[in-house]
């Protein structure tokens, strides 16, 4: 099934449709988020608690790089799901985005060095970058772009649509902003250890919207065009070569 059909963006539908995915398919989604989300989420914690700006610096990119990684394993299950049943175990789901864990890292930190400066300088280039860049993971792992034509790729997709795909983010946004805030009330009232381990299990409960939002855009701005959307069609893309046909029979005499 074509998995790809250009959808007016409406934040509203996109964010409905996140929570909607996430309640049918739970498991493999924290399960990936535990992986992925939960072993950074640790590491990122305990630099953050150091009291050292550059380690907490440091501990930033780690999270940015493991939100990019995880949202290459959620498209795939996305792209899955679209035809109404996830056919690719979470084996191999992990498997399709693994080719592209360098690309996913290397994009990841490019472009939170890029947001970062634009934050720190007006704010508002930070907010027009994170909106061009959004579906930069999906066109890695899905459309198999390097790191630089992925960047180019996001762009080139949400062009005629920014205002639609920046309100999905800020909603997103807010939605993680606010159970954040909640995790690091409650593990900071235990102390540094809860803080940690609490804010961790808030970014893990909460990773797979901001994986999921920005899967479900790509596909709605048109991105994946052809793509195969179930281990069938994956086989179907390259047949395996027929037997040679007989020589023709010699005329009878």
């Amino acid at each position: 099934m074509e998995a790809t059909t250009t959808r007016n963006i409406e934040p509203g539908r996109v964010i409905g449709e996140a929570f909607e995915t996430y309640r049918d398919h739970a498991a493999p989604l924290l399960g990936g988020a535990l992986l992925v989300i939960g072993i950074a989420g640790v590491i990122e914690g305990l630099l953050s608690v150091s009291g050292s700006l550059i380690l907490g610096i440091l501990g930033a990119f780690v999270g940015l790089a493991a939100g990019f990684l995880y949202t290459g394993y959620v498209v795939k299950l996305v792209q899955d799901v679209r035809d109404g049943r996830r056919d690719f175990s979470v084996g191999e789901l992990f498997s399709h985005a693994a080719p592209y864990l360098g690309t996913l890292i290397l994009a990841g930190i490019l472009a939170g060095i890029a947001i970062a400066i634009g934050f720190v300088l007006v704010i508002v280039p930070g907010l027009i970058l994170l909106t061009i860049w959004a579906v930069i993971s999906p066109s890695i792992v899905v459309e198999d772009k390097g790191v630089f034509e992925a960047f180019g790729r996001s762009r080139e997709l949400v062009r005629g649509h920014g205002w639609q795909v920046f309100g999905a983010i800020v909603l997103t946004f807010l939605i993680i902003v606010v159970v954040g805030i909640v995790f690091s009330l409650i593990g900071a009232a235990i102390g540094d250890a809860g803080l940690v381990i609490l804010r961790t299990i808030g970014n893990v409960i909460t990773a797979p919207v901001w994986a999921l939002v920005a899967s479900i855009l790509f596909f709605d701005l048109g991105g994946g065009r052809g793509a195969p959307t179930s281990p069938t069609e994956t086989a179907a893309v390259e047949p395996p070569p027929s037997d040679p046909p007989p020589p023709p029979e010699a005329p009878a005499a």
